[in-house]
């Protein structure tokens, strides 16, 4: 079977179902998780990541146990063939309590699976497009681009060259933004 033909048989409303709980979670740039979830399915899906339905299921789920820590992994394990998979590919993208932010990279980067990677790229992609100065100072972007140059670009040379253009296109972005804007040039 083709990745095309692998993707037509994919089974995704479950996993929609249980994301719509994230439909709550409000983002600082507006919207809500839900929204934030499907835009990393559709960065994966434009990368042709087609033929890996755990990748794909996990996208839909990754923030909910982290913003919704009363989520039932069970009702999840137990969607469908892949559930068990999906969830422990969401457990390792999930920021522990006890994780500073830099730990939590760095965990990803020195030890995550590949599929961790390719969605934490991709999650931070989705963020770095919503990433704005009226929602964020410009200190906030400022460090938030200097932790995915430390620990997501890496994380995108071990898993896909394309991801790294990317990310590095989307930091030099919005670099320059704040350049013209600290130099007083936006808008001239």
């Amino acid at each position: 079977m083709t990745a095309l033909e692998t993707l037509k048989n994919l089974v995704l409303a479950p996993y929609i179902l249980k994301a719509t709980a994230l439909i709550g979670v409000e983002r600082k740039v507006g919207g809500n998780q839900f929204r934030h979830c499907f835009f990393t399915l559709g960065i994966l899906l434009d990368y042709k990541f087609f033929d890996d339905s755990i990748l794909l299921k996990a996208s839909l789920l990754h923030d909910l146990l982290e913003d919704l820590p009363e989520t039932k992994v069970d009702e999840i394990r137990g969607i469908d063939n892949e559930g068990s998979r999906v969830v422990e590919l969401v457990l390792e993208v999930t920021k522990r309590r006890e994780e500073t932010k830099v730990q939590y990279l760095q965990r990803l980067l020195n030890n995550g699976s590949r599929n961790a990677m390719l969605l934490k790229c991709a999650d931070r992609i989705s963020n770095l497009t919503d990433l704005h100065r009226d929602t964020h100072t410009d200190q906030n972007i400022s460090d938030y681009l200097d932790q995915t140059e430390q620990f997501v670009i890496p994380m995108a040379r071990k898993v896909n060259k394309d991801m790294v253009i990317e990310l590095t296109d989307l930091v030099a972005k919005r670099r320059g933004i704040l350049k013209m804007m600290k130099d007083g040039k936006l808008g001239e």
